[in-house]
């Protein structure tokens, strides 16, 4: 399993624990270790307190890209039923950094619109990192649409560095396509509950992010940039993301005091990828309490709230000439 630089100190004393394991199983009853195990276990109790409950949001944002975190593919297997995926812009091209379809969750029937990425470096490519061309955003509001006509909720799952910035992509009209899905998702007529379970980078999050209530993981970040890319410009060094982190204030805590996120969703210690099935139910329930709440309200209540929430965001002065 892979492991995180400042999770060290615990996968030390992990190995400690797993030798003398091994070795007390080499000598069956002939010695006793449990007081030493004992020991080590409540030595690793409070290093995996000390750890994770101190976390900068440079380690949070590494927890969001752990290679075995959850992936959009993984909660809908965990937390929906009869998931039946649509393909294509009908304009260009299948884009598979960007997954839709049909599904159910409880009795609840729902669209699912989320970024994909992949568990290897042949399907990272295919999947292409999970950075959304044109087509992706054009096919995630052809799904939006579809739900719009059959009178079903919309359900969002954002996990994304940021849209893919290559030639072609602006070719074919990238900042287009994001820029009408800001405008369209404005007036889509049901419910739209999404969800920041990872990654939330840039216009490429927000392409699909324009939604009545947004949820973010306990270890998710969501920025207008990456620590990366704001670092390069500040400081003109890709190093300094740690610092940069820390300045874009993008963590799920931050983010609920600036009213950008409605609710956090807890995590396991370690995060996500520790348990999750736990997470899932955990968020399925969340999301289900959101969409109860969102039904009971009128067309015409649900588009002004969710144009007043979006409006709000941010503050600035003027200054006279």
């Amino acid at each position: 399993m892979s492991n995180l630089e400042f999770e060290k100190p615990i996968v030390e004393i992990q190995k400690k624990i797993a030798e003398l394991e091994k070795l007390g199983g080499s000598h069956g009853d002939n010695l006793d270790l449990a007081p030493e195990l004992r020991k080590l276990e409540q030595k690793l109790e409070t290093a995996r307190t000390k750890v994770y409950g101190n976390l900068s949001s440079w380690q949070r944002i590494q927890i969001a890209r752990h290679p075995k975190r959850p992936y959009t593919l993984d909660y809908i297997q965990m937390l929906a039923t009869d998931f039946t995926e649509i393909h294509g812009d009908r304009l260009f091209a299948d884009d598979l950094a960007m997954i839709a379809g049909f599904a159910t969750i409880d009795e609840e029937k729902v669209m699912i619109i989320g970024h994909q990425k992949g568990r290897d470096t042949v399907e990272n490519v295919k999947r292409n990192f999970g950075c959304a061309h044109p087509e992706g955003y054009r096919k995630a509001m052809r799904a939006m649409r579809l739900a719009e006509r059959f009178g079903i909720p919309v359900v969002v799952f954002i996990d994304t560095p940021g849209a893919y910035p290559g030639i072609g992509a602006e070719e074919r009209g990238q900042a287009q396509a994001i820029a009408e899905n800001l405008r369209d998702m404005m007036d889509i007529k049901v419910p739209i509950v999404a969800t920041v379970i990872g990654e939330g980078g840039s216009g490429g999050a927000l392409g699909v992010g324009v939604a009545d209530c947004i949820l973010i993981l306990q270890n998710a970040y969501y920025s207008v940039i990456s620590p990366e890319g704001c670092a390069s410009i500040l400081w003109r060094s890709a190093t300094k993301a740690s610092e940069a982190a820390e300045a874009l204030k993008l963590t799920g805590e931050h983010l609920i005091k600036f009213g950008i996120v409605d609710e956090i969703i807890p995590e396991p210690m370690g995060g996500a990828h520790q348990n999750p099935p736990m997470v899932a139910n955990i968020l399925k329930d969340a999301i289900l309490k959101q969409l109860k709440r969102l039904k009971k309200l009128s067309t015409e209540k649900l588009l002004d709230e969710r144009y007043a929430k979006f409006r709000k965001i941010g503050k600035f002065t003027t200054v006279g000439a």
